[in-house]
């Protein structure tokens, strides 16, 4: 991983803040705003060498965090699914949300089969590290069943009591 480089679509970097934010931490470096380099702690770091700060992502057990897809126009949560380290990479690197299958034991993108597919237009962790927040551009039903989100069924308190 030392010296390797991670380049990372716009929405990655967080819009004009992440690059505000990467200005500051390189400035008089010669960063691209789309690249990182990963420094000799195995983390990212600019090309002078300088250990820029990474969220953590506290994965379970079983190496899977959930990850929450909103609709990017509409803020509605459309589904929750699993993502291990390698499919937070693939969304970070193509911009297209893809999941780990507990049942199937392998990667999918959403939409790959369905048609339904998930723009990713930027990713965030919340403040425990120990859930993603994918924000979408959704083309079609979210849900499986052809609904346009997962969340149509409701709860009240008749329901658990």
């Amino acid at each position: 991983m030392r010296g390797e480089v991670l380049r990372l679509p716009p929405f990655a970097l967080g819009g004009r803040e992440g690059a505000e934010f990467f200005e500051q931490v390189c400035e008089g470096c010669a960063l691209a705003l789309d690249e990182l380099h990963v420094g000799s702690l195995g983390g990212p770091s600019d090309r002078c060498g300088t250990m820029m700060p990474m969220p953590t992502v506290t994965y379970n057990a079983d190496g899977l965090v959930p990850a929450i897809a909103q609709d990017a126009e509409t803020h509605e949560v459309l589904m929750m699914a699993w993502m291990n380290e390698e499919a937070l990479r693939r969304t970070l690197t193509t911009g297209k949300a893809t999941y780990w299958s507990r049942s199937r034991q392998e990667h999918w993108v959403k939409g790959e089969t369905s048609g339904h597919h998930q723009a990713v237009e930027s990713v965030a962790v919340d403040c425990d590290g120990d859930t993603i927040l994918l924000t979408v551009r959704q083309t079609g039903a979210a849900c499986h069943t052809g609904n346009r989100t997962c969340f149509f069924t409701p709860l009240t308190a008749q329901d658990v009591l």
